[in-house]
């Protein structure tokens, strides 16, 4: 609602009058922060009156937010100097108007009533129409006024700290009224009420740390003046002295009480309100006061109230619980008196890392961190190890959050042997921090997840992660004498690490499964992006032959350290004149080919010579010229194996075969990323396969080699030819497409029709995403898509029997197309796709006379009765579609002007015409509408799967109306009166006339009970809030329905129905879309089923 304008039913708060509420706030808009008063502001009748200007209140000075919230305060101080009374009922009307109530309190109720009775009178003035209120509502405006509010009644203690606030009037009054209304069963009131008093104690906790410390400072100078000696002490000065601390203490004293009642008043009542984030406010506040003045609050009294508030069932509570904590754990002092409270509640803090909600489970791992911090001895084994596994989550702040957990359990402590020590290399630090990594990558069991652990260390631990010098010396190097070598098991794991860093380092993003995408570097990162690559390069392109050379033979290390050189800097090869270290790399490659028969180890040699030989850098030459001698070796290799072994008369032995296979498949590695046309390949596979095709004796994995190899010798062929011309053979394809459109009309004339309109819908999405809802029908790209449903419609023949169905369910489907979406415009304008019903109006001449009818009736099921009367331009689809299905005839007359008659009408026409008055005799046991209403009887279609209800239906009450009734009632009774009136079915879950279930809109919370127990609030799955809406209702299928399967098991078999909604929103849904190759000529089908 309209906050500004607050209701005085009684009149007593006229403005210039007496006991108006009014605060003049002209002068609070000085444009240098509000200071200084304007000219022409005085006091009229005891309040404030600008020149000519209309007062404001309090709140509405706050909610513009203005002026300088100091000057709003000093203004309302001097106003209380000048007369309290009226300055106060400013004051309680600010907090009453903050809670969103349009009522004011007069000076007359705030003379005569009490509080209780004010609230009660409050209420009753409370629109219960509306859930909104301030701190509620959205938008910037009301983002900002929650500051402002906060920052009011904070700047109103500070400024008033020295002398109103012991005045034992100003505080009183306002803690009363905020305690009363904090108990109000009005969430408005609870909720604003107790975010001021939480404030307003934050305020007084401020004064009460300077009234604290005012006094030591005051007890020091008595000390030090009364230890003088006699000659020098000051007296008068020591009484001074005395004085000052007696009214700091007396003044301390009423602080104390004050936040006593606020604590026990609001605070012991609030922080288990029934609303969430009324107890989250509660905790934040309660966290803020231990944190400001530790030795009033840093204790368990008040630490329990955070401890069992971790059990919330609301996230965002055990957020607040969570924060809170760290600001206490954050500091080395307070955390040594937190000792009591962590073995008491470290266990929960523990779980909670497990959360189901991610950042509460993020920031419990922070809050341990913090923990840790603090000591060492807290954390056992056991909750160390619940936190390290999180390392490998998919969530990346949980995994990054548990990384720096790690970090600092296992590398952040340095003993007094580890002083000292080189910078890098294998004696470093680094080297026994690396090889820590290794072992917890190990111990973790996880090893497939080594992105993941590099990943969730990156953002504390990146310098370590990329120290691959050391990492290099560590694989390289002997050991020293003493030092305990790797294992192998411990090498492999330090080389996937390697080279999990190095990815992570080039590619600057999460691993695949972590992350939403790849983002925009900034400047920063792109230059430590582009000195990384370098120094990977310049570093790895001598050490990557050597590890290769030690590590030949094994598969797991040679296929990891293959993949580095595709993160290379390639032209640092030419100006680092490392072109000795390239021809060291392709010697270690071609050894490893030679040496190696595994697929992933040759697939990866070939993967990596693909990317060196790129025509792009001046390496390419020297490359290419290294690849052909390996090839030409492969080759002949292979084509000598080859004659041995199809020779004539001689059975090949099994080491013949091994020999034939593993250079096969070393040939087929590499022509997967390589083009070896020039080889000439096909004929020896060629050779190879008939041979084992005549003798039906060659061993499978040969031939499966084979077949691969020569599966790429075609694909090779045709990236060629591809690539050389663009070969259009548009009458031939034509041709190819018509055959296909009739041979699918043959098997499926339904699914047919399913895939036309699918078409034409496609067509019509990409139409509006070009041009807009706003477009020209006269466009080229809507006459295009109408010429082409023309042309589909002429697919269908003349024998309208044969194709009833299909056009039909074309019918259906496109009507359910046209008012699916709401116009953008919002009501009152045409549904956003009521253009597509031109379309469809091409395939009307396909329906029969009792089909145009029956469509004509679901078509009005969208309509509205302020549809019927449209007659813009923009509404000229609707009206020539509905004038493509009128036909003559008395009992098909369907008036233009009604839609709700015509429908009325036409049934119960329908129900007293004989059958025999058909012109045209259908099939034996039809009714003018059976086909179309009764098809489950009359047509066996085995492709099509049971419709159980479809898109538009009719609610009814089983127990009043019979089925066969249940349309001829339907409309006797205006629409706004009948509980039944039926609807699109779009539109269904929004109406609170139809469904049994009763909707009620949650309105201002009321009738909380602030005395319940906390519930979660636990929201239904979609699924299950669509089966319970189900078990309400009893649905009455429209006259459109589709062939029944014969069985349950056959149903399950079938394709899902398009005609049926959930399995349109069903993924396993298969859509077929036709694409126009000429113009919107010859349409191609794609996915057709068989």
């Amino acid at each position: 609602g309209n906050y500004t304008d607050l209701e005085d039913p009684d009149g007593k708060n006229a403005r210039g009058g007496k006991g108006t509420v009014c605060f003049s706030t002209l002068y609070l808009f000085a444009k240098s922060g509000g200071a200084g008063r304007v000219p022409g502001v005085g006091w009229v009748n005891g309040h404030h009156q600008e020149n000519g200007m209309e007062n404001m209140t309090l709140f509405e000075v706050v909610k513009m937010g203005k002026s300088a919230t100091q000057s709003v305060v000093d203004d309302w101080i001097e106003a209380y100097k000048h007369d309290r009374d009226v300055a106060l009922l400013d004051l309680i009307n600010f907090f009453i108007q903050c809670s969103g109530c349009k009522g004011a309190v007069s000076g007359e109720m705030f003379r005569h009533m009490q509080n209780s009775e004010i609230i009660r009178k409050m209420t009753e003035e409370f629109d219960e129409d509306s859930g909104d209120y301030p701190l509620t509502l959205s938008g910037p405006q009301w983002k900002k006024f929650r500051i402002s509010f906060c920052d009011f009644i904070a700047v109103l203690v500070r400024q008033c700290q020295y002398s109103i606030i012991y005045d034992e009037y100003m505080m009183d009054t306002v803690i009363s009224l905020l305690t009363g209304l904090s108990d109000s069963q009005v969430r408005a009131f609870r909720h604003t009420s107790t975010l001021a008093a939480m404030k307003l104690m934050t305020a007084l906790v401020n004064v009460a740390l300077n009234l604290s410390i005012n006094m030591d400072n005051t007890q020091r100078q008595y000390e030090a003046e009364r230890n003088k000696v006699i000659a020098k002490r000051a007296n008068d000065r020591l009484e001074l002295l005395l004085q000052k601390r007696k009214e700091l203490q007396e003044n301390q004293d009423e602080i104390e009480n004050m936040m006593n009642a606020i604590f026990k008043g609001v605070f012991v009542h609030r922080y288990r309100d029934a609303i969430a984030e009324i107890r989250a406010i509660c905790i934040e506040e309660i966290g803020v006061w231990m944190k400001l003045y530790s030795d009033a609050f840093l204790n368990d009294s008040y630490l329990k109230y955070v401890g069992w508030t971790m059990h919330d069932k609301q996230g965002e509570v055990r957020l607040k619980c969570l924060t809170a904590l760290q600001g206490l754990y954050f500091n080395r002092e307070l955390s040594a008196r937190l000792e009591l409270f962590t073995s008491r509640f470290k266990d929960r803090i523990v779980s909670m890392t497990l959360d189901k909600e991610y950042d509460v489970a993020v920031q419990a791992i922070k809050l341990l961190t913090l923990v840790l911090q603090s000591s060492d001895e807290v954390l056992t084994a056991e909750d160390c190890e619940s936190v390290y596994h999180l390392v490998y989550s998919a969530h990346r702040p949980i995994a990054v959050s548990a990384g720096e957990f790690l970090f600092k359990k296992l590398f952040s402590h340095r003993g007094p042997e580890e002083e000292g020590l080189p910078r890098r290399g294998r004696q470093s630090l680094n080297g026994s921090l690396i090889k820590t990594t290794v072992f917890f990558f190990l111990e973790s069991e996880l090893h497939e997840h080594g992105a993941y652990l590099v990943d969730s260390l990156w953002e504390c631990a990146s310098e370590l992660l990329k120290d691959w010098e050391t990492m290099i010396s560590l694989l390289l190097d002997e050991p020293m004498p003493g030092e305990e070598a790797l294992t192998d098991r411990q090498e492999t794991a330090l080389v996937e690490i390697m080279l999990c860093a190095i990815r992570q380092a080039c590619e600057c993003h999460p691993p695949v499964g972590r992350g939403t995408g790849k983002r925009v570097l900034t400047a920063k990162e792109k230059k430590t992006q582009l000195d990384d690559r370098t120094r990977i390069t310049e570093m790895f392109a001598v050490a990557l032959p050597l590890l290769l050379a030690k590590y030949c033979v094994d598969i797991d290390k040679v296929t990891n350290l293959l993949q580095i050189p595709k993160y290379f800097d390639l032209d640092i090869y030419t100006t680092g004149r490392l072109e000795k270290h390239l021809d060291a790399l392709l010697r270690q490659i071609w050894e490893v080919v030679d040496k190696h028969t595994d697929t992933e180890v040759l697939e990866a040699c070939s993967t990596t010579c693909h990317y060196l030989c790129n025509e792009e850098f001046t390496i390419f030459n020297r490359v290419d010229i290294a690849r052909s001698q390996l090839l030409d070796e492969l080759v002949d290799k292979f084509n000598r194996l080859l004659e041995d072994f199809l020779q004539e008369g001689e059975e090949p032995d099994e080491d013949d075969a091994y020999q034939v296979l593993s250079t096969l498949k070393k040939i087929s590695a590499f022509h997967n990323a390589h083009d070896l046309s020039k080889w000439d390949l096909f004929t020896s596979n060629y050779r190879l396969l008939s041979t084992g095709l005549q003798n039906g004796d060659m061993p499978e994995q040969i031939v499966i080699h084979a077949m691969q190899c020569t599966h790429y010798i075609i694909l090779w062929h045709l990236a060629k030819a591809s690539d050389g011309s663009s070969l259009k053979y548009y009458n031939d394809y034509g041709d190819i497409i018509k055959e296909t459109m009739s041979k699918t009309r043959q098997i499926d004339k339904i699914q047919c029709a399913k895939t036309l309109i699918l078409s034409l819908q496609k067509l019509f999405n990409e139409m509006l995403s070009d041009l807009g809802f706003n477009f020209d029908r006269s466009s080229s790209a809507f006459c295009g898509i109408k010429e082409l449903a023309r042309r589909f419609s002429l697919t269908f023949g003349l024998d309208q029997l044969k194709t009833r169905e299909a056009i039909a369910m074309l019918h259906k489907d496109g009507i359910e197309f046209a008012f699916k979406e709401p116009s953008p415009q919002g009501e009152g304008s045409p549904p956003l796709n009521l253009a597509f019903l031109d379309i469809l109006s091409e395939f009307s001449s396909k329906l029969i006379r009792q089909d145009k009818r029956t469509v004509h009736m679901y078509l009005e099921r969208f309509m509205t009765f302020q549809m019927a009367l449209q007659r813009e331009d923009c509404w000229l689809p609707l009206i020539s579609y509905r004038n493509s299905l009128q036909v003559g005839g008395d009992d098909d007359t369907m008036s233009v002007i009604s839609g709700i008659s015509s429908r009325g009408s036409t049934i119960r026409s329908k129900k007293s015409k004989p059958a025999a008055a058909s012109k045209r005799k259908l099939p034996e046991g039809d009714s003018s509408d059976a086909v179309w209403m009764n098809r489950e009887q009359n047509v066996q279609t085995p492709v099509m799967m049971h419709s159980p209800h479809l898109t538009s239906t009719v609610l009814r009450d089983p127990k009043k109306m019979r089925p066969e009734d249940s349309y001829t009632t339907a409309y006797t009774m205006p629409a706004e009166q009948h509980p039944h009136q039926p609807v699109p079915a779009q539109q269904q879950p929004h109406s609170h006339h139809q469904t049994a279930i009763d909707y009620k809109r949650r309105g201002s919370g009321l009738m909380e009970d602030d005395e319940e127990p906390i519930v979660e609030d636990v929201m239904m799955s979609s699924e299950d809030r669509l089966e319970d809406i189900s078990e309400g209702m009893d649905f009455d299928t429209m006259d459109i329905d589709l062939p029944a399967s014969k069985n349950r098991r056959e149903r399950t078999e079938l394709k899902p129905d398009y005609f049926d909604p959930s399995s349109i929103m069903d993924d396993s849904v298969r859509l077929f879309r036709i694409v126009d190759v000429v113009g919107y000529g010859l349409p191609c089908y794609q996915g057709l089923p068989h």
